[in-house]
């Protein structure tokens, strides 16, 4: 079987004080359950791994694995290698390019939610938002000086908000980095 590199994000680990785990305890964890290669990248739940298991299949066993070995019940979303090239390779020209400027995210999306039906639940405010879809996710972007303004904390009021989890521009390139090395 051929192993493939791939990134779970995990949704609100070490996020307000809940869902507490130690980046150490979760490589362990991975390990444990035969994953390779594991590697954690900041406290905010990204575990870079191999595996030779079918892709769609390992949402569902990591979440399983994670509350069965660290009991916490959460949402995962995996991409791999080449996904995670092809958010960065097909984002909108230019984005992530003005740091000081804009704030710029990548909303990973599970299914069954869209990025076609996301972009109906959003409210963009002119001058503020501006939003795009992806292939899995949508990218988000919001004007710095303004973002205490910004719509995108309305998404989090939704149900869909569940099925989706939030990584700024800069670690999403730095995953890909990497996923790559």
């Amino acid at each position: 079987m051929t192993m493939r590199r791939y990134v779970a994000l995990l949704r609100g680990i070490n996020v307000g004080g809940r869902n507490k785990v130690a980046m150490a305890d979760l490589r362990e964890a991975f390990a444990i359950h035969g994953f390779a290669a594991v590697a954690t990248y900041i406290q905010s739940g990204n575990v870079l791994f191999e595996s030779a298991a079918p892709p769609r299949s390992l949402e569902t066993a990591i979440e399983a694995m994670l509350a069965e070995e660290l009991s916490i019940q959460i949402m995962v979303v995996v991409r791999s290698r080449d996904q995670m090239s092809s958010v960065v390779g097909h984002a909108p020209a230019g984005y992530g390019s003005q740091p000081d400027r804009y704030h710029s995210d990548a909303v990973f999306l599970k299914p069954p939610l869209t990025p076609a039906h996301l972009m109906t639940l959003v409210e963009l405010r002119d001058g503020v938002d501006r939003a795009w879809p992806g292939s899995g996710m949508v990218y988000f972007q919001r004007l710095s000086a303004r973002r205490s303004q910004s719509r995108l904390s309305r998404i989090m009021g939704t149900s869909e908000y569940a099925n989706m989890t939030i990584r700024s521009w800069r670690t999403t390139l730095e995953l890909l980095k990497r996923l790559e090395g």
